[in-house]
């Protein structure tokens, strides 16, 4: 990272570290030149699904050098893959339900993602499993996580986490002064990972574009394109112009995660499986409201809980109920979080109520199914299948494993394509921002005193950006005020705003406020103050006129509001009713 001049060349790769890519943008220009690009001509790879798994796939086939573009009817990440557990872990759980293969298979991956592909995004965190009983649970749980040691070190790596450890009651009551006494009679320690999901997500498909893939958000596809039996290819409806087009491909891949069954009727074509969705919510508390030095591990009648660091927030979750209503916006209940409180209160001193809880989110979760499993049982494998010829469907997983995902639905894809095509690659292909992060980091004070910045605000630019830092920091030099907090959300800078509709292709006020930064969530008025500023902010770099600045700001407020009503009903079908009373953002 360049702290010293102004420079938008890449770092330049390390060793035998695969070529980095060019520092490309995903802004409005790049936006409308790719959406050309893919009605100019016939690409290898289309992957329709801009959550994780598809900006996979789609970093996977451009890397093999494929001709690739992927499309994403909303914003990237809107889905699944912003509202989970911000979790890179191998699933702990899993392992009682002898599912070895999935857990080795997350475990590599994790230390994949913490060492190589985002050291940036990605970092280690400790979780404290505390023990009700003294001697065989002590046993059990400790084999199982002696099991998820040695698993995270059969990937030929060193995990990049310490070892789980025992501890006495004394030693957990030191560590974490807030649980109640009787709650514990000692402990375990175990590490895993954490990522911000949506940042993660716009990073990768932004690796995409850097590498070429034709990359367009807010692309609806609403039907595919036959001749016979083989699809050729997707129509198109960009949601921003209104404008109709095609897109012609000689393989295309389905990954939209819990819309899998409403995209393969689009094929008019009966799906061979079927994915459904299982509803997560998760708290967001002030990180003063108990005080601990690692997250907890609970264990609930149904799965487990995670009490989960995040900043200087606590991430409380998650709940695990069937969904069968709006996919778009899943929508907490007053149940929902009264269950989560209750179970975590088990375990405090001083019991958190409803007024604690200053963000709640709602996701969707896709898991494979058969017509009557729970969705608590339903597996977290993935499948990868050609429905019909020219069309790769691949659904199921979990957010961990995506690049594996990612790796088969690409795999299945060149399989029916002409020539000899390279084996993937994107194991040593590392996300734009990670190259050069760990030197970065070194000299943050440096880099502090260059810009005139404070350095908590470097690590922090670090850790979301990596050494594309230097380009946030360009914005302040450039102008000045752009280096003030956004009012409300002290953790975040008038330049992200700006840099989120400049590079990182957001394109309405809820992508910047819900996914580029976590404002939504995090916020304890869930962005109302932010709003207007960082409205006009995003207007003035996308060219909006005052109405649209203004129609922005209402937007989001009354998402706010729907978002809060539907938090105070008692069921899923009210919540649902009250949530989708907030219009829907960004349709021409």
């Amino acid at each position: 990272m360049a702290a010293e001049k102004k420079s938008t060349k890449s770092t330049a790769g390390q060793g035998s570290r695969a070529e980095e890519p060019r520092r490309v943008g995903l802004g409005p220009e790049q936006r409308s030149a790719a959406i050309e690009a893919l009605k100019d001509r016939e690409l290898d790879v289309l992957v329709v699904g801009g959550g994780i798994v598809g900006a996979g796939s789609a970093l996977d086939a451009v890397t093999r050098g494929l001709s690739t573009g992927i499309l994403e009817a909303r914003d990237w990440a809107s889905g699944t893959s912003s509202r989970s557990s911000k979790l890179v872990h191998g699933g702990i759980r899993y392992l009682e339900q002898l599912d070895f293969r999935l857990v080795r298979e997350a475990l590599i991956e994790r230390g994949l993602l913490l060492q190589r592909l985002a050291p940036h995004l990605v970092k280690p965190v400790r979780f404290l499993y505390p023990l009700n009983r003294p001697v065989f649970e002590r046993f059990y749980i400790g084999a199982g996580m002696m099991l998820y040691d040695i698993f995270s070190y059969t990937g030929g790596r060193p995990p990049g986490v310490p070892h789980h450890r025992h501890l006495s009651k004394r030693q957990v009551q030191r560590a974490i002064p807030s649980l109640r006494n009787n709650a514990f009679v000692g402990g375990l320690t175990y590490y895993d990972a954490q990522v911000d999901d949506a940042r993660y997500v716009a990073s990768l498909v932004r690796t995409a574009a850097s590498y070429g893939a034709h990359a367009a958000s807010r692309v609806r596809v609403e039907g595919f394109l036959k001749v016979g039996q083989r699809v050729v290819g997707v129509k198109a409806h960009d949601l921003e112009t209104g404008e109709h087009f095609e897109v012609r491909a000689k393989q295309v891949v389905n990954a939209t995660g819990v819309w899998t069954d409403d995209t393969q009727a689009l094929v008019g074509e009966r799906g061979q499986f079927k994915v459904r969705a299982s509803k997560g919510i998760h708290l967001v508390v002030p990180r003063d409201r108990f005080q601990s030095n690692m997250g907890l591990l609970l264990r609930t009648e149904k799965s487990v809980l995670f009490v989960i660091p995040w900043g200087r927030h606590w991430l409380i979750g998650t709940t695990d109920t069937d969904w069968d209503l709006d996919k778009a916006h899943p929508a907490a209940t007053a149940a929902d979080i009264d269950y989560l409180l209750e179970h975590v209160n088990k375990i405090l001193a001083v019991p958190l109520t409803r007024d604690d809880v200053e963000g709640v989110y709602a996701g969707l979760r896709p898991l494979l199914a058969g017509e009557s499993d729970q969705t608590s049982k339903l597996s977290r494998e993935h499948i990868v299948t050609h429905s019909v010829p020219g069309l790769v469907v691949v659904a199921g997983g979990k957010w961990t494993t995506y690049r594996v995902m990612a790796k088969d639905a690409v795999d299945a894809a060149v399989d029916a394509l002409d020539g000899k095509i390279p084996k993937s690659a994107t194991e040593n292909i590392s996300l734009v921002g990670a190259e050069g992060y760990q030197a970065a980091w070194n000299k943050r004070a440096k880099i502090a005193r260059a810009f005139d910045v404070h350095p908590a605000r470097i690590e922090h630019l670090l850790n979301r950006y990596g050494t594309l830092a230097d380009e946030v920091l360009d914005l302040i030099r450039e102008r000045p005020e752009l280096g003030e907090p956004l009012p409300g959300a002290d953790d975040y800078l008038g330049a992200e705003v700006v840099y989120a509709a400049t590079h990182e292709g957001a394109l309405h006020l809820d992508d910047v406020l819900a996914r580029r930064t976590r404002i939504s969530i995090e916020a304890w008025d869930r962005g109302v103050s932010a709003a207007p500023v960082a409205a006009q902010l995003l207007g003035d770099a996308l060219g909006w006129d005052a109405a649209r600045v203004q129609k922005e700001t209402d937007l989001y407020l009354e998402r706010v509001k729907a978002e809060r009503a539907s938090q105070e009903q008692p069921d899923d079908v009210s919540a649902d009713r009250v949530r989708l009373e907030a219009p829907e953002v960004g349709e021409a």
